[in-house]
């Protein structure tokens, strides 16, 4: 990646957060593409900044999170020239603080749209929260339909929640 652009538009930022430990986070390689540094660069300015980061704000990924990551996002394993460490994790506030240690003009644009992306993820959660309770309530009220017609309702409901993130659905 050429440091000072990105290959992440600003408008699929939302779609490279992650749910981690009951947070939304960005791994540090989608930040660091979406801040326009190199990865190892990344990294390098957060250990130099150790107390910018409490746990809450950046935490490395644990190997069997990791496990997950890969069959989910399809990370490159570490055997076929992928990373040698785990990835770190930044929460919301992590990524904010990233932009304000890299300090630069790049880093600082984007964290604009990191927020938004937040706020974006936050409301999509709310909205599929909202789709499960309605459909929940939908499923018992139709327990006084006939036994086919509620076979064949259990079918589109499995299939919605299917739809939906699962990470999203745990909430």
């Amino acid at each position: 990646m050429t440091a000072g652009k990105s290959s992440i538009p600003p408008a699929d930022v939302v779609t490279r957060i992650r749910y981690l430990r009951g947070q939304r986070v960005l791994l540090d390689s989608d930040l660091a593409e979406l801040y326009g540094v190199p990865t190892h660069r990344l990294n390098e300015a957060v250990r130099r900044n150790k107390d910018r980061f409490p746990p809450d704000f950046c935490f490395p990924v644990t190997k069997q999170e990791l496990k997950h990551l890969i069959s989910q996002i399809a990370i490159s394993s570490s055997g076929h020239g992928g990373r040698r460490k785990p990835p770190n994790a930044f929460s919301e506030h992590g990524a904010i603080m990233a932009a304000t240690i890299l300090n630069s003009r790049r880093a600082v644009e984007m964290s604009i749209y990191v927020v938004r992306a937040f706020v974006k993820a936050r409301e999509m959660v709310q909205h599929h929260s909202k789709l499960a309770r309605e459909l929940t309530a939908l499923k018992k009220s139709v327990a006084t339909l006939d036994a086919e017609t509620r076979r064949q309702f259990d079918q589109v409901y499995e299939a919605i929640l299917g739809l939906m993130n699962p990470a999203i659905r745990r909430q």
